[in-house]
């Protein structure tokens, strides 16, 4: 049987709006995950590569047991980054087009947070946050989560590896017992392993996608031979290549992305660089022109792998490997979004071969030499 939104259970107004975004075909983790969230209690564990369709996976499952009628947060979503939070929230008011009135509301670090508890007053159905925004707000007694039927822990991974594993263990105190806790992550390692066991119940229903491969193999991984001083000529080359396809560059450091900014505005192409040191109106102000000038080039660090959200990304360029595997499956994984193709190159020095053949063996993954 072909494998449907509808014959999944997800209802009718759900899958109008989905139809209205021009997704009508589920992924491989939505398929093993809507039939059971829409229709099962309990807790679940997902693990699938980035960029494979986890937001809509655990959203629609979340909006069906909402109670419209109730002016209680029923449903709490942790994420590691204020982008990511803006973006979850962005997708399920998409996604609630054709039902009855849902509220979303997202909040997190970088806002005043007088204005979020103002936001917070109002009805509020479903909150998205940041571990140590909600723990803030908790502590103000501002946030009322007794009524939480579904508590969702998204990019579980990465919200370890930022440090946020004693926010979210005084999240837990308070939140009821009764209540289904779902944790989505692409990778699976000790101290979240670790967590499973002693905040989810025994023997969690668990799908997991990503044990042959954590890489999404829609992505075809490349690698262009360098010295440090061309390194700026070949990806100059590489961009005129790609025309108007649009991608995403990833920098180790601000300076490093800074110094490419610069370089490639020299040679003509127009490029912006998004850095830990803006502000977070700066942050949404270049990603809004970003995503309205389609020959702007986006230039970052892995400060931001998880939390940008550009539609149809061709390409990720890596101006250097990054130290973490982890974060070679987050940048890789901005492109091939949503079932499509998309290139991952990095070019590298003589001395960095030794890195991109770590990241083969470790990611189980081959990178294609380019001439």
């Amino acid at each position: 049987m072909v494998n449907t939104f509808k014959n999944l259970g997800v209802p009718k107004k759900y899958i109008e709006a989905l139809e209205a975004l021009g997704i009508t075909e589920p992924t491989p983790i939505q398929i093993e995950t809507l039939g059971y969230l829409l229709k099962e209690s309990g807790d679940f564990v997902g693990q699938a590569q980035t960029g494979t369709g986890k937001t809509l996976a655990f959203s629609i499952p979340i909006l069906s047991k909402i109670n419209p009628q109730s002016s209680q947060i029923q449903a709490l979503i942790l994420t590691p980054t204020r982008e990511l939070a803006k973006q979850i929230s962005a997708h399920i008011f998409k996604y609630t087009k054709f039902s009855e009135k849902i509220f979303c509301e997202a909040v997190f670090g970088g806002e005043q947070i007088d204005k979020q508890i103002k936001n917070l007053s109002r009805t509020t159905h479903i909150l998205v946050g940041t571990p140590g925004r909600i723990e803030e707000l908790i502590k103000r007694k501002v946030l009322d989560l007794s009524q939480i039927k579904t508590l969702v822990l998204d990019e579980a991974d990465e919200m370890l590896s930022l440090g946020f594993e004693s926010e979210i263990k005084k999240v837990f105190v308070h939140l009821p017992q009764e209540k289904n806790t779902w944790l989505f992550s692409a990778t699976m390692p000790q101290n979240l392993k670790l967590l499973i066991t002693n905040h989810l119940r025994d023997n969690p229903k668990t799908v997991l996608l990503s044990q042959k491969s954590v890489v999404n193999p829609g992505i075809e991984h490349q690698y262009v031979k360098c010295t440090e001083e061309d390194r700026d000529f070949f990806i100059f080359t590489f961009l005129r290549a790609m025309g108007k396809k649009r991608g995403i560059l990833f920098c180790r450091t601000k300076s490093d992305a800074l110094a490419l900014c610069v370089s490639l505005k020299e040679k003509g192409i127009v490029s912006e660089v998004l850095h830990g040191d803006m502000t977070q109106k700066e942050r949404d102000k270049m990603m809004r022109a970003i995503a309205s000038d389609k020959n702007s080039i986006l230039i970052t660090t892995d400060v931001f792998a998880r939390g940008i959200d550009l539609l149809d990304l061709a390409y990720v360029v890596h101006h250097k490997l990054p130290k973490e595997n982890d974060y070679y499956i987050h940048r890789s994984g901005r492109t091939a979004r949503a079932g499509k193709k998309g290139i991952s190159i990095a070019f590298c020095t003589q001395r960095d071969l030794k890195r991109l053949y770590e990241i083969e063996n470790a990611l189980k993954i081959r990178f294609l030499q380019i001439k």
